[in-house]
């Protein structure tokens, strides 16, 4: 049985996310039920759970994710909010994860800073913001707004931007941490992205790292990346990149062995490939101390 699991006993609502996890897909729910793997977190999209009227939505059994909580700290990461568009706050769709987190017991919700939604028509693409004063007032409020609702800190992914904003007036790191300053949300580092916009737009990685504050950032995301012509795309359908890798332990030596996810959502292998990844992950954090800030 998995070190984190007492028999008969559910992990408590107070957990704090610790080492490397994984992203929680479908094709692997059952097998992680049955096995147990040594893991210590998974992460869902929780827009996949959110609604309570039938208990197995597209194949997406809620029996099977509300089991598996009761063995592992479970956080929620979420790519319909819209937090970055003009469109009034879908309060609906707010009160299903506020009442998923609630059922869970989950206190780690994650989103990005992006949009999704123009009017009532909906992308399956996250959209990133163009870096300006307007947009950071704009997002900082509705990031507060959700926050007060929800009762709990956001935590707010870097977007992937493919194609640049003329009329940006602040680097990527610095419109994230001003969202910290103004917000007081917490951040979620994907390296990836990072990287993919580094690679596509000559913007620094390096910088960002320097930039955010260390003790905002609670969760680091890794995933892969594919290419396009001379772009790069943030597929999520491949290995974790060696430059990535090499990104990452910027990342540990400035925020310390922060908790990290190893993301794959196209393309999915077998659960031993993703093991092997946060294992990689795992490794590199290992060599790292501890955060000093309170998670």
């Amino acid at each position: 049985m998995n070190t984190l699991t007492l028999e008969n006993t559910k992990v408590p609502n107070s957990y704090t996310l610790l080492g490397a996890g994984i992203g929680l897909r479908n094709p692997h729910m059952s097998e992680v039920l049955r096995d147990e793997p040594s893991v210590p977190w998974f992460e869902v999209i929780s827009d996949n759970f959110m609604s309570r009227a039938d208990d197995s939505l597209g194949g997406l059994d809620r029996h099977l994710l509300f089991a598996i909580r009761e063995r592992y700290p479970i956080s929620l990461h979420g790519v319909g909010m819209s937090l970055g568009s003009v469109a009034p706050l879908d309060w609906k769709y707010l009160h299903a994860l506020k009442t998923l987190a609630s059922d869970l017991e989950c206190r780690w919700i994650s989103e990005h800073a992006a949009f999704v939604s123009v009017g009532k028509k909906h992308y399956h693409d996250l959209l990133p913001l163009p870096y300006t004063e307007e947009a950071l007032v704009h997002l900082s409020e509705r990031v507060t707004m959700v926050q007060d609702y929800l009762g709990q800190a956001l935590i707010i992914e870097n977007a992937t931007n493919y194609i640049e904003a003329k009329h940006s007036t602040m680097s990527d790191g610095e419109f994230m941490s001003e969202l910290v300053a103004r917000s007081d949300c917490k951040l979620l580092v994907d390296i990836n992205n990072l990287y993919v916009n580094q690679h596509n737009h000559g913007w620094s990685a390096l910088d960002f790292l320097d930039k955010v504050p260390a003790d905002s950032v609670k969760e680091i995301h890794l995933a892969g990346f594919s290419r396009n012509d001379r772009m790069l795309i943030d597929s999520h359908g491949a290995p974790v990149a060696e430059p990535v890798w090499a990104l990452y332990q910027d990342a540990l030596r400035r925020f310390g062995a922060t908790p990290t996810l190893i993301e794959w959502d196209n393309n999915i292998p077998d659960f031993g490939t993703l093991l092997q990844q946060a294992q990689q992950a795992a490794s590199y954090m290992s060599v790292v101390p501890e955060p000093s800030h309170e998670n």
